[in-house]
C-alpha cells in the first residue's frame, strides 16, 4: 500500500518525514491552502530568479529528497492551475505527478499525459453519486484521489464514508484522503477494494498546518504494514 503524505513546506520537516519510509510526498501550489508553498509567494519566476535563499534551499531540499529516500515520488497539488504553469513547476521541483485537485477537464489531463506528465485526479466524494464523474477521466489519469466532499478544495480533515466506494467500478486505482489519523489504522486495513492503492495523510498527522508529526507517521506506517 502506497503512502503518501502531502501539504509539506518545511525544508527540514521534509527531510524528517521522508525518513519515515513514505512513497510519495505532496507539496501544495494552490494560494488559498494554508499549506501552500505559494501562500509565502514562492513563485516559479522567483525561484528561477535565485531571490529569496529559503526559496533556493526550499526547491534544493525537494529536489534532492531522493538522498534522504530513494523510493520516495514528489507529488504537486494544483487547483484549476493553467498547464503551463503545472509543467513549469514540476520541472522546477523536479516533480513526479501532478495532483489536480480543482475542476480540470479530461482533456487538460489528458494532455498533460501525451507531454509525459503522470497524474492523479482528486474527486470530492460524500456520495456513490459523486463517483459517476469519474468515468470520463478513465485513460486521463494514472491514479485517482477520493477525498471527503467540501466547501473547498480538500482540506476538511474529515472522513468520508468509505463503503460508498464499494460503487466504484473503475479500472483506474486510487487513493484514500480526508480525515485519515493515527487512530485510523483499524479502518484502513480493513478496508477493501480491488483498486485500492493507497493512502493519503495530512492534518491528522500535524502539529500545526503544514509541520507533521514524524514519530506519529513512522508509527502508523508500521502498524498499517504489519
Amino acid at each position: 500500500m502506497l503512502i503518501k503524505v502531502c501539504g509539506m513546506r518545511d525544508p527540514e520537516n521534509i527531510r524528517q518525514v521522508a525518513g519515515t519510509g513514505i512513497d510519495w510526498m505532496g507539496f501544495i501550489f494552490y494560494a488559498r491552502s494554508a499549506r501552500s508553498i505559494d501562500s509565502r509567494q514562492w513563485t516559479v519566476d522567483s525561484l528561477k530568479k535565485t531571490d529569496s535563499p529559503s526559496n533556493c534551499h526550499l526547491s534544493t531540499v525537494i529536489c534532492q529528497l531522493s538522498t534522504v529516500n530513494r523510493q520516495l515520488k514528489r507529488v504537486g497539488v494544483f487547483v484549476n492551475a493553467t498547464p503551463e504553469y503545472m509543467m513549469e513547476t514540476a520541472n522546477l521541483y523536479k516533480l513526479d505527478y501532478l495532483q489536480l485537485h480543482g475542476n480540470e477537464s479530461p482533456d487538460t489531463c489528458y494532455a498533460l499525459q501525451k507531454r509525459g506528465y503522470a497524474i492523479i485526479k482528486a474527486f470530492s466524494i460524500a456520495s456513490a453519486d459523486d463517483l459517476t464523474s469519474t468515468t470520463e477521466y478513465e485513460g486521463r489519469a494514472d491514479y485517482f484521489l477520493f477525498d471527503t466532499k467540501c466547501n473547498s478544495y480538500g482540506g476538511s480533515g474529515k472522513q468520508f464514508d468509505w463503503s460508498v466506494l464499494a460503487s466504484y467500478k473503475g479500472n483506474t486505482p486510487f487513493l484514500l484522503s480526508g480525515g485519515i489519523a493515527p487512530d485510523s489504522v483499524d479502518a484502513v486495513r480493513n478496508f477493501r477494494h480491488p483498486q485500492l492503492a493507497g493512502i493519503d495523510l495530512n492534518s491528522g498527522f500535524e502539529t500545526e498546518p503544514g509541520m507533521k508529526d514524524a514519530e506519529k507517521i513512522k508509527t502508523f506506517i508500521d502498524k498499517i504494514k504489519k
